[in-house]
């Protein structure tokens, strides 16, 4: 940020606080920052280099978002409706349970309906959000009829594929930054599971509601759901279970970047401690319940906590040992947007266009429909006085 939009920022912050009749004290405990904090960033000597930070200040001084990102490099959301959203918003809005109480249907094998469900989890990895709407379109009114007409012996197992396949919905949903029809989705796969009678697919279920969460900025919904299902996970990780493991692993790491979204520097490197403890006796190679959960998987986390709690330099060290050679692509591709964002904090530029060109050469659909990639690409624009063509085209693709 340059020192001019610091200034520009800062002086808009310090209107808006005095004309809502706040002290500068007043505003930092409601942003949960310091007296000192807030009267660096007033005077410009400060910069906000995180978009969660911005948002929290536009919320206390009732302003809109767009506001205060006019006044600093970073964008708010786009209004634009991104590829696959309004496919898998018209999965969940159909009343295919009803459907499916009054007219029995064929049952799909098991050899027929899985290979489905499994592709499903695959394109919402990839972020192929508009051909997973097109799977899901016929693939959830089959498992919502094939679970009521099926014989009593087979119901629980339909019922855990309509779990997951309402999981990888839901995941899809929250990248989508669509978190109210990311919401239901998950709610519908943790009943799933329950009549499934899969305790673990629950937590599973709830895993994925953490991420509807936090990207929401629902923080203490966020911890409270991680918590308490870690917490009733943890017998079985004490006795060895994998399954249970990595579930609570995976619950642990979105622990640790709720305390890192609100700040939170020993709690959020206690969590990675302790899911990095974890890790380790499980080790790689193993994606229950799409978790991912492993070494790799913590490293890649403790490079976004970094980044959320300012240490760009903790991150690209940690980022540049990290082999994330074994984790799905759209993992890899999180990686690399965090070490731009890294580079990013340090200005340095040429580095975090590269990070950004190597992620979307992983996932191009996630990259260029990401609302960080945005943010992180207006933040460059600013850094140089001519940008590079590399920039340019970049800043083009994702409609920064």
């Amino acid at each position: 940020m340059s020192n001019e939009y610091q200034r520009a920022l800062g002086r808009r912050i310090a209107q808006e606080r005095k004309r809502r009749g706040l002290s500068q004290a007043e505003l930092a405990r409601l942003i949960d920052r310091s007296v000192a904090w807030v009267s660096q960033v007033e005077r410009g000597v400060r910069k906000v280099d995180r978009m969660s930070v911005l948002e929290r200040v536009a919320e206390v001084l009732e302003l809109p978002l767009s506001e205060l990102a006019a006044e600093a490099p970073v964008v708010a959301a786009t209004t634009e409706e991104m590829p696959g959203s309004a496919g898998l918003r018209l999965v969940l809005s159909g009343a295919h349970s009803l459907r499916a109480m009054l007219h029995s249907a064929p049952v799909p094998t098991t050899a027929e309906i899985k290979p489905r469900v499994d592709r499903a989890w695959e394109l919402a990895h990839e972020s192929q959000y508009v051909e997973l709407a097109d799977l899901l379109r016929g693939l959830v009114p089959a498992l919502e009829s094939a679970v009521r007409s099926a014989p009593e012996e087979r119901r629980a197992e339909l019922f855990d594929l309509l779990a997951v396949t309402y999981q990888a919905c839901s995941a899809a949903l929250s990248k989508l930054g669509e978190p109210e029809a990311a919401w239901i989705a998950a709610d519908r796969a943790i009943v799933a599971a329950e009549r499934a009678g899969d305790p673990l697919m629950m937590a599973a279920g709830a895993f994925r509601l953490g991420f509807v969460f936090l990207g929401a900025r629902q923080f203490d919904q966020a911890e409270e759901n991680a918590r308490t299902a870690a917490e009733a996970l943890w017998f079985l990780v004490d006795q060895g279970k994998p399954e249970a493991t990595s579930l609570w692993g995976g619950l642990t790491l979105q622990r640790a970047v709720t305390a890192s979204r609100l700040n939170q520097a020993d709690a959020a490197y206690e969590h990675l401690a302790r899911a990095r403890e974890v890790a380790e006796r499980l080790g790689d190679g193993r994606n229950d319940y799409n978790t991912e959960f492993g070494p790799a998987n913590v490293a890649l986390h403790e490079v976004a906590v970094a980044v959320e709690l300012g240490d760009a330099g903790h991150a690209l060290r940690v980022g540049a040992e990290v082999d994330a050679s074994t984790l799905s692509g759209e993992r890899r591709a999180r990686l690399q947007i965090d070490m731009a964002r890294a580079h990013a904090q340090r200005r340095q530029v040429d580095e975090a266009v590269a990070a950004l060109l190597d992620a979307e050469s992983i996932t191009p659909e996630q990259i260029r429909n990401h609302r960080i990639v945005r943010q992180v690409v207006s933040d460059l624009l600013t850094m140089q006085d001519s940008p590079s063509s590399d920039l340019r085209e970049l800043a083009d693709r994702v409609g920064a």
